[in-house]
């Protein structure tokens, strides 16, 4: 099966390392043009060197803060106002760690404006060359917690929750115009991200990350976690033509973790 992204266009936030620089990846070596999202700039043109131009592809970045709500809005507005794009990904950083008791309000509210009114006002922008075209790719990066609640992340679970309840009523809405919206439920994965979070995990265990990871591996049926390559093909093939009939799902990538059905 060939998954041919050609002349589409794609915007993909929190994409300067991790996941959603391997979805952007995998997006651009299947023929798309991508513009991608982040705070380091740096880090954002190290990236874009990796990224195929084989066919003519042209490739961008924005640089952005998630976590700096009216400034993202301003950035994103602008961007709008002269480009459109047929696929959007809607990655961010993650939320501090921490349980629920070791949280107050404002945190809730800061992980509220970082994790789904940063994803809806970019939809909403997303949305309206998309339907004029009547052809469109919503793909959020959501996490496993939503199924069962990790309780080390108490802001990421409560708030990618509502993300992915949003996003399935979104794909309602929007089906009629041939609009996908789709939410991958991300496992343990290879990144700085999960690295961070072993790390304060081994602090408050007093063991070594080495021993985190390997009792995070032995979790997992695969017996390993994840490489973020493996997360950019499944990207690539929800926001191709392959995946078409495919809309409203929340698809664990997590390598037979989760207990649920």
């Amino acid at each position: 099966m060939e998954i041919s992204l050609k002349n589409k266009r794609a915007l993909v936030g929190g994409s300067s390392g991790g996941i959603g620089k391997a979805i952007a990846q995998q997006l651009a070596a299947s023929g798309a043009n991508v513009t991608i999202m982040a705070r380091n700039e740096e880090k954002l043109k190290a990236a874009l060197e990796s990224f195929d131009t084989s066919a003519g592809q042209s490739h961008n970045y924005l640089v952005v803060d998630f976590s700096d709500y009216e400034g993202y809005k301003k950035i994103i507005s602008n961007y709008f106002k002269s480009n459109s794009i047929d696929i959007l990904v809607n990655n961010t950083q993650g939320p501090s760690a921490g349980n629920a008791l070791e949280k107050e309000v404002e945190d809730y509210q800061d992980a509220f404006n970082l994790l789904f009114k940063t994803v809806v006002f970019t939809t909403e922008l997303a949305l309206k060359h998309m339907i004029q075209n009547q052809w469109g790719r919503i793909i959020n990066v959501a996490s496993i917690s939503v199924k069962e609640p990790l309780s080390y992340l108490a802001l990421s679970n409560s708030i990618r929750a509502s993300l992915v309840t949003w996003a399935k009523s979104l794909a309602t809405d929007v089906g009629d115009k041939q609009i996908t919206v789709n939410s991958i439920l991300t496992g343990y994965f290879d990144t700085e991200r999960i690295a961070q979070l072993n790390s304060k995990k081994a602090e408050q265990l007093g063991i070594s990350e080495n021993e985190v990871l390997a009792d995070m591996k032995s979790k997992v049926p695969l017996k390993r976690i994840g490489d973020p390559k493996e997360y950019g093909y499944l990207a690539a093939f929800l926001a191709s033509d392959n995946a078409a009939f495919i809309t409203g799902t929340q698809i664990p990538i997590d390598g037979g973790l989760l207990k649920s059905l």
